[in-house]
């Protein structure tokens, strides 16, 4: 089995939705341990399950709406979705829940974390706000600590 798939979702071309293809593209840029895998999910969630079967661990960057300021940072795990109304969340939030399910039907059961960023704004156009670029940085911190690659500072999650 395989140590750790870093994903991220979202649609390059709906503004602030795009957050997570974003942020794995400044992975791309960064040191990281031939361990991890950085994965361009972009929309297609359903097909990331090969991921969820071959990997210890998971992490989903991604857009989500759960009512807080624009650009506050979320670090959950799908049992915390669960009780989310599905009305509240992306399509992909929605996406995630059904993977784990399939995951777990077949066997595997990978450590997953979401980090999610609430979005400023969500609208047809390829460049982010200037908020969820600047929170880029914020959220490669935040992957690091998660996979112990820094100390543990202050951390500035919700």
């Amino acid at each position: 089995m395989k140590e750790t798939a870093v994903i991220g979702i979202g649609n390059i071309l709906l503004k602030d939705d795009g957050i997570g293809v974003h942020t794995i593209r400044e992975l791309e840029k960064e040191d990281l341990p031939s361990t991890v895998e950085l994965v361009d999910g972009g929309t297609s969630t359903l097909a990331m399950l090969s991921y969820f079967l071959e990997y210890r661990k998971i992490i989903v960057i991604d857009a989500l709406r759960a009512g807080l300021e624009p650009g506050t940072i979320y670090r959950i795990r799908p049992e915390d979705l669960a009780g989310y109304e599905k009305g509240n969340l992306s399509i992909h939030d929605v996406q995630i829940l059904d993977v784990v399910k399939m995951a777990r039907m077949l066997g595997a059961a990978p450590d997953v974390i979401i980090f999610g960023i609430e979005p400023q704004e969500i609208g047809f156009e390829l460049e982010m706000s200037d908020l969820m670029r600047s929170k880029i940085p914020d959220i490669i911190e935040l992957l690091k600590q998660e996979l112990g690659f820094v100390s543990q500072e202050e951390t500035n999650f919700a």
